[in-house]
């Protein structure tokens, strides 16, 4: 159903267009009928129509000049015009405004009918263009393979969850099931120091040359052995997501890869006579966790600057340790986040429940420092909720200095997930009561510059949030929530109460007032005033005033 708005300053005209044509039965609801073209102006603002039907010679703002508004602010309405014969050649000169059809006077239903159906038709086909399903599918269908390394990116950069993980491979038909998964990253060696030298185009292009060519040698040994996994290009490196699905033997699964490893390195160097430095991550059972093994791998190629290049480097190797490590991504740090400004108090309980569970489980194998680690990253967090403006008086900077003090004071991990509920608590009651002050002062501030400029009459919605430094539809969300009304009503309703209490106590003229409350044209201003009030200004005067007109 395409929304139509109705402009025509002759009532029996309007009447009988209403009247005549079966509008829902021809897929469009009339949203609003206006008597001129600022009329119109003030509803397309509110509704924004698929179609505009109007006539081309009203008062106050004639077709035309509604069509150049329209074609300015909303491109994509569809426009027809209603004119009479002796007008038809001072419409056709509006043809730079693309106006859909022209209806002449006088019309039956069904010109008009004909002229909405053939405006119906150019509508249907947009929206079928954009909701083209086999043009969708086809550049999906091409896109896959570009899709696909975004996806392996995704996981060595970012925690996806399993969900977000499944929906992936489903979509882009990539089986990734297995019992552990390992990061490999190989990168040429001096590739940084060569590219800088002599000509950097030529050797741009011979490095970008020899790193496919890893890939693809990388790529035949890993499929001539057998082995699971992808290998794709990221940030100058070739990476090696292994998958081992047959066995559960972590020794037999680092030795095949790093035999593996070694066989590609050993190519390298007899194929292409470059060589290669490769990190291997830590092994994980969970294809969410393979970020840390991206990330351990990239910190065992660090090693090179002490092992030397041209060789494979496993973390484990490098760096020993006891236990695995207590994690507090991105994701666990942006879930927090959001929470903390817009979520509710159960949805924080419910993901800070989560975040201490793992700690819960392996409470006796968890160090002290290990813990700390984990309690400053989420009060970190909690801090950055905090950041916003406004939001550091020193009453409050005096508060929150003061966990770092409380926070290594716990006997227990219960009782720091009990404290970190509690200051969550806080927080977010803090950031509503600090969101709630802002969208008051904000309101406030544009009823300010409203009462001191509504005898603007270029004042609009447009040049408030220009004064004001924000967005039109941040701003008239925040307006009407806080107001009950749009701001278009408010600035009527600022206006007609001034212009009512000018004819009250003052003997100025009706231009007067018009001028005064924002109407360059006085004649518009008394059509509006009758409109709102339900009586002219003069009458408004007179009957108010007890006088006799």
């Amino acid at each position: 159903m395409y929304k139509l708005i109705l402009v025509d300053d002759e009532a029996d005209v309007r009447e009988g267009v209403l009247s005549e044509i079966e509008w829902e039965a021809h897929g469009f609801q009339v949203s609003d009928v206006a008597e001129n073209g600022r009329e119109a102006l003030e509803m397309i603002e509110k509704s924004v129509p698929d179609v505009i039907v109007t006539d081309i010679r009203m008062p106050f703002m004639d077709g035309l000049q509604l069509s150049e508004q329209i074609r300015r602010e909303y491109p994509s309405t569809k426009i027809i015009i209603l004119t009479g014969f002796d007008e038809f050649e001072y419409a056709r000169k509006a043809i730079h405004l693309n106006i859909e059809e022209f209806v002449l006077k006088p019309f039956s239903a069904g010109d008009l009918l004909q002229a909405l159906q053939k405006v119906k038709g150019r509508l249907d086909a947009e929206m079928a263009e954009r909701e083209n399903v086999d043009t969708l599918q086809e550049h999906y269908r091409r896109s896959i393979p570009v899709l696909r390394e975004l996806f392996l990116v995704s996981l060595m950069t970012r925690r996806l969850t399993a969900a977000e993980i499944r929906e992936k491979t489903e979509h882009y038909g990539m089986p990734l099931e297995g019992s552990y998964y390992t990061v490999s990253i190989m990168q040429l060696d001096n590739s940084a120091r060569e590219r800088d030298t002599g000509d950097s185009n030529r050797n741009r292009f011979d490095f970008e040359l020899q790193n496919f060519a890893v890939r693809n040698i990388a790529e035949e040994i890993v499929s001539r052995q057998g082995a699971a996994g992808y290998i794709f290009q990221h940030n100058e490196t070739v990476v090696w997501l292994g998958i081992s699905a047959e066995t559960d033997d972590l020794d037999q699964v680092q030795k095949y890869t790093a035999h593996i490893l070694e066989e590609i390195r050993h190519n390298v160097d007899k194929y292409i006579n470059r060589s290669i430095t490769i990190g291997t991550g830590t092994i994980t059972s969970k294809l969410s966790d393979v970020k840390y093994s991206y990330a351990d791998a990239m910190a065992a190629l660090d090693y090179r600057i002490l092992l030397g290049n041209n060789r494979v480097i496993a973390i484990e190797d490098v760096e020993r340790r006891s236990t695995a490590p207590i994690r507090f991504d991105e994701l666990q740090e942006q879930a927090l986040l959001r929470c903390l400004k817009v979520g509710t108090t159960d949805e924080m309980v419910t993901i800070v429940e989560s975040l201490f569970a793992p700690l819960m489980i392996a409470e006796s194998t968890v160090s002290f420092r290990d813990a700390q680690i984990f309690l400053l990253q989420i009060v970190t967090t909690m801090l950055k909720a905090l950041q916003e403006p406004n939001r550091d008086n020193g009453e409050r900077q005096l508060s929150d200095s003061n966990w770092l003090k409380e926070m290594t004071q716990f006997n227990s991990l219960q009782e720091a997930k009990a404290w970190i509920i509690s200051t969550c608590t806080g927080v977010m009651t803090r950031i509503a009561a600090d969101r709630q002050t802002a969208y008051h002062s904000l309101v406030e501030q544009a009823k300010s510059y409203t009462k001191a400029n509504y005898a603007d009459s270029e004042i609009s919605i447009a040049k408030v949030c220009s004064h004001l430094h924000i967005s039109a539809g941040y701003f008239s969300s925040i307006f009407k929530r806080e107001t009950k009304m749009t701001y278009v009503n408010y600035l009527l309703q600022i206006r007609f109460e001034t212009a009512k209490e000018l004819l009250l106590t003052t003997d100025l003229k009706t231009f007067e007032i018009a001028e005064k409350v924002g109407y360059a044209d006085p004649n518009y201003f008394s059509f509006s005033f009758k409109k709102q009030v339900g009586m002219s200004p003069k009458d408004f005067r007179n009957r108010t005033r007890g006088e006799t007109p």
